[in-house]
């Protein structure tokens, strides 16, 4: 049998051609239409790309389990069965112009630590689960992360079963629809450790020419909508200065919302992804401005105070302008911190393979938020050209993805034990 000495003397490695193989197999199913991936949840192509992990993961000797919500879970035993898992794994369904990287790269990483543990018949004492979340993206069932939000509790299965798409197909028959309405419940139970890699899905590794990124958390997010209304008018006859037209408040309110976040570089972010205008006819000044804005910020009372200020910038700016003002806050995603032995143990194996690495803090939401509920958690992060995901652009080198295994896989023998 093999032991950790192996693996400190450099010995042990995983396969980066072979988890590039895999990455490349997966991504034939449910391909997109300029070189990335359409594999919503619950489709027909999620169930192919279900169907492939699972196939693949029992041809390694793992035990399938898949819960209510359809969560897949391939268990690797331990020579100490009654042991908690160490639990890695992301997710395989994509946006629908989606890239080739987010969330498989991290299951396909799990898939690949099992591989190589196998190839080197190393038995570890605790035993190692490969984890497939539900509906990760939530592009087709919304919320997001909707798998592991209702293993840690934070949504019930009766909420997830009642989800509905676009067409009006609802999420516990497709659930059943593609075979993936598993038999245990889908609960919170026991992990020594879970680990995610995942694409940074940003700009700053590839920017700082690092390799890994130590995940030391994931930022808290706000979603505000704010409804201006005013009254619609024609857009000839009615004088400038005696209109109630919501614009020149919105203008101003966007402004200061983007000097605001500036005041709180360099982790704050907004984003007005979408405004919609009523009744939206070019001759006609609008009766509604409705601006949705995202707000983001690790802290979470800096980001308490980031969206105070904008609903107080939104309530002076609408008062001087007559403008009745409805102000919502529709999500909250709290800051998240991951375990710091674990982020230290990352650190350290990155730095003993030679790997450059740095600490950073995620982005974007991820899994691994709502797992930090009910386990010690952390994540690493390999570059992507250009920093672009939600893209069918999506790129990272097989280089890069070995690296960041690497470091999964040292890291996981060390919590798991041989």
């Amino acid at each position: 049998m093999q032991h950790v000495k192996g693996l400190e003397a450099g010995k042990v490695h995983i396969d980066g051609a072979r988890l590039w193989g895999s990455l490349m197999q997966m991504a034939q199913i449910g391909p997109g239409i300029a070189g990335g991936c359409n594999r919503q949840a619950l489709t027909d192509a999620d169930k192919a790309g279900r169907d492939l992990f699972v196939r693949w993961a029992r041809d390694a000797g793992c035990e399938i389990t898949v819960d209510a919500v359809g969560n897949i879970f391939a268990r690797r035993s331990g020579s100490h069965p009654d042991a908690a898992p160490v639990l890695t794994g992301s997710h395989l369904d994509t946006q629908p112009t989606g890239g080739r990287f987010d969330g498989v790269y991290g299951v396909m990483a799990g898939l690949e630590v099992v591989r190589a543990l196998n190839d080197h018949r190393i038995t570890t004492l605790h035993p190692i689960e490969i984890g497939v979340w539900t509906n990760e993206e939530g592009c087709r069932f919304s919320p997001a992360m909707l798998g592991s939000g209702v293993v840690s509790g934070t949504y019930t299965q009766a909420f997830a079963d009642s989800r509905v798409d676009r067409e009006g197909k609802v999420f516990a028959d497709e659930l059943v629809r593609i075979g993936y309405r598993g038999s245990i419940p889908a609960a919170r139970r026991p992990f020594a450790a879970t680990f995610e890699a995942h694409i940074e899905q940003g700009p700053i590794l590839e920017r700082d020419g690092v390799q890994i990124g130590v995940v030391t958390g994931i930022q808290g997010a706000y979603w505000l909508e704010l409804t201006l209304r005013g009254v619609p008018c024609h857009a000839g006859p009615t004088p400038m200065e005696m209109r109630k037209d919501p614009w020149p408040c919105a203008t101003a309110i966007i402004d200061g919302a983007y000097a605001i976040v500036a005041r709180n570089k360099p982790w704050a972010r907004v984003t007005i992804g979408d405004v919609r205008v009523l009744p939206g006819s070019r001759n006609t000044s609008p009766a509604e401005v409705i601006l949705s804005f995202d707000l983001r910020h690790p802290d979470a009372q800096r980001l308490e105070q980031i969206v105070a200020s904008v609903e107080t910038r939104a309530a002076d700016e609408c008062a001087k302008c007559g403008i009745d003002l409805k102000a919502e806050r529709t999500w909250h995603m709290p800051p998240t911190a991951f375990d710091e032995r674990l982020v230290s143990l990352l650190e350290g194996v990155a730095t003993a393979c030679g790997y450059s690495n740095q600490r950073m803090i995620s982005g974007a939401g991820h899994d691994s938020l709502h797992i930090a509920q009910i386990a010690p958690t952390a994540m690493i992060f390999v570059p992507c050209a250009g920093g672009l995901s939600h893209n069918e652009a999506e790129h990272a080198t097989q280089t890069d993805l070995a690296a960041g295994t690497e470091v999964l896989f040292r890291s996981i023998v060390h919590v798991a034990g041989t």
